[in-house]
């Protein structure tokens, strides 16, 4: 995915405002209906033995990455596992997920180097967690923060989640 197509959430949703009433009434809306499914669940990844030692994005990366976004509505690139993150730009991610009742994915980006390296290129964002809606990059720990208190990300949601 391009730039382009990958911020193209983001900036929509950067634009839109919510309407006054505030996120706790709008995510009890919403949230019952994905209340059973379970909330998160971990992948760790290990990409096959790398050709000649250099990280990138290399071709069994790029499509472990595209089948990851592709079977998942939400994926969080993060450092750790959702139960156990690693640093606190993780744990945020998790915790605004959990609190929404957002069922996702997390794939622990410092189990394979090369998962780490790769992803920074195919976002063409440098930091982690970087966060994964029906297969369009949103951004990373500062976008979701800003977009879950404006209430942004109730309407990503709403909208992404019943598609």
């Amino acid at each position: 995915p391009g730039p382009t197509a990958q911020c193209s959430m983001a900036a929509r949703m950067s634009t839109s405002r919510t309407a006054a009433g505030g996120m706790a009434a709008q995510s009890r809306a919403w949230a019952p209906s994905l209340r059973s499914a379970p909330l998160a669940r971990t992948r760790v990844v290990r990409v096959a033995a790398m050709q000649g030692g250099v990280p990138g994005l290399s071709p069994d990366v790029r499509t472990m990455i595209d089948q990851t976004i592709t079977a998942n509505k939400v994926v969080v690139f993060m450092k750790g596992v959702p139960a156990a993150p690693k640093c606190g730009f993780s744990n945020t991610v998790c915790q605004i997920l959990r609190s929404m009742n957002i069922p996702f994915e997390g794939v622990n980006i410092l189990a394979d180097d090369r998962l780490r390296s790769g992803m920074k290129e195919y976002s063409e964002w440098p930091t982690f967690p970087q966060i994964y809606v029906n297969g369009e990059f949103v951004g990373g720990a500062d976008i979701l923060i800003d977009m879950y208190k404006s209430g942004d990300l109730v309407e990503l949601f709403e909208r992404e989640m019943n598609s």
